[in-house]
């Protein structure tokens, strides 16, 4: 037990070092996978012939294994953060971009109808109406996502992005039980910190009528 703790002392400022880049590409990835997934979704909902094909076309890119994928980003833009981010972000799309457009598109006819007869625009039946209704299952994507890449970014190492990833591949390396836990237990403690932190935001953004609604 004392090894344990006089490793875990000696390597202090590097996990906290490598939970920040962690952090970093995670948090870059899922901003940029919502920023690509969210408004396209939206927009899909107002062209259902389109739909099918561009999230046909975003589901073929999840069934590419994560590591192959990493490694085609190297002859395109090389080693480093920047084609991890790139991956990252094309596997954060999906999860956002399929909650959003069923999230409104499962909002009852009913309310729809009755925006129309106030004399809503599509606009404000999608601010006002749409996406108030739908945010949870909008959230749940975002949940989804920002755990699947939290979990993901540990490959980024192999590309030379940094992150825990650099430390558990190192424990695998030495045959360190002790090493490997000090990168996989911090990227656990993410996940559930993160996953967490999203569940009260998603109750805090739901107004107090709505939260009856919320199934996620």
């Amino acid at each position: 037990m004392n090894h344990i703790w006089d490793t875990l002392a000696a390597d202090w400022p590097m996990i906290v070092e490598k939970m920040g880049e962690h952090m970093y590409l995670s948090l870059i990835s899922v901003l940029m996978g919502g920023i690509i997934a969210i408004p396209l979704g939206i927009y899909l909902t107002s062209r259902k012939r389109m739909a099918d094909t561009i999230i046909t076309v975003v589901s073929a890119i999840q069934t590419i294994p994560s590591l192959a994928l990493f490694g085609f980003m190297i002859p395109l833009v090389g080693i480093g953060t920047t084609p991890a981010i790139i991956a990252l972000t094309l596997y954060a799309v999906l999860p956002m971009l399929q909650n959003t457009y069923v999230g409104i598109n499962g909002v009852h006819p009913s309310l729809i109808e009755a925006g129309t007869g106030m004399g809503m625009t599509k606009w404000q039946m999608m601010k006002m109406i749409q996406l108030p209704i739908a945010r949870s299952v909008i959230m749940a994507g975002v949940r989804l996502v920002a755990v699947q890449t939290i979990s993901l970014t540990t490959i980024a190492t192999y590309i030379a992005a940094g992150g825990l990833g650099d430390i558990i591949t190192r424990g695998i390396a030495m045959i360190n039980t002790v090493t490997i836990m000090e990168g996989a237990i911090p990227v656990s403690l993410l996940v559930i910190s993160v996953n967490f932190i999203l569940l009260l935001l998603n109750r805090a953004l739901t107004p107090k009528g709505l939260r009856h609604l919320n199934k996620f």
